[in-house]
């Protein structure tokens, strides 16, 4: 499967991965990871959960599954964290994103749902990521799409991440509101 991030295909781990980095810019990526559960839960309280579940485009997610896209991630960075930190180069397996969206039917769930289990996952990885030595954040693990991946490396990632998804958010609720002016409803 080759899955896309704002055009930039996962074939390319390397372009991926700048992406995600460009998007961080000079900010710390533990800083970032720790007010990302404060912007999703201000954005879910200033819309309400139909608003959250419109689709802003076919084909694409609504608000309401990118939510629950980052509770999955939350999961599997959680995971691999502790894989990489625990065993010697792990591999590490990518998920069907798209798959994990529509079977676990996260528009179907509560944003505030979402909110919940994304802090809570939030703050437990978070407080882990918090105690790495420098030395640690070296380990890799072998992502069998991207190759050689570092702690550090992840790091920086899932922060880019927050950042690309949290953007995604904001424009969709955009796209809905423009949506819902011209349509009136």
């Amino acid at each position: 499967m080759t899955a896309t991030l704002a055009r930039i295909e996962l074939t390319d781990p390397d372009s991926y991965r700048k992406k995600l980095r460009n998007l961080l810019g000079s900010r710390k990526p533990l800083e970032v990871l720790s007010q990302t559960p404060e912007v999703l839960a201000a954005i879910t309280n200033e819309c309400s959960a139909e608003k959250l579940r419109r689709r802003p485009f076919e084909g694409k997610w609504t608000p309401n599954e990118v939510l629950g896209h980052l509770v999955d991630t939350e999961m599997v960075y959680g995971y691999r964290l502790r894989a990489i930190l625990c065993d010697d180069r792990p591999t590490i397996i990518g998920m069907d994103q798209e798959k994990w969206v529509a079977v676990q039917g996260h528009n179907l769930r509560e944003p505030s749902e979402h909110i919940e289990s994304f802090g809570l996952l939030r703050r437990f990885n978070i407080n882990l990521w918090r105690r790495l030595t420098s030395d640690q954040l070296k380990r890799v693990g072998l992502h069998n799409e991207r190759g050689e991946e570092a702690l550090g490396t992840m790091l920086e990632m899932e922060a880019g991440h927050d950042l690309s998804h949290i953007d995604q958010i904001q424009r969709y609720l955009a796209a809905i509101e423009e949506k819902t002016r011209t349509r009136g409803g």
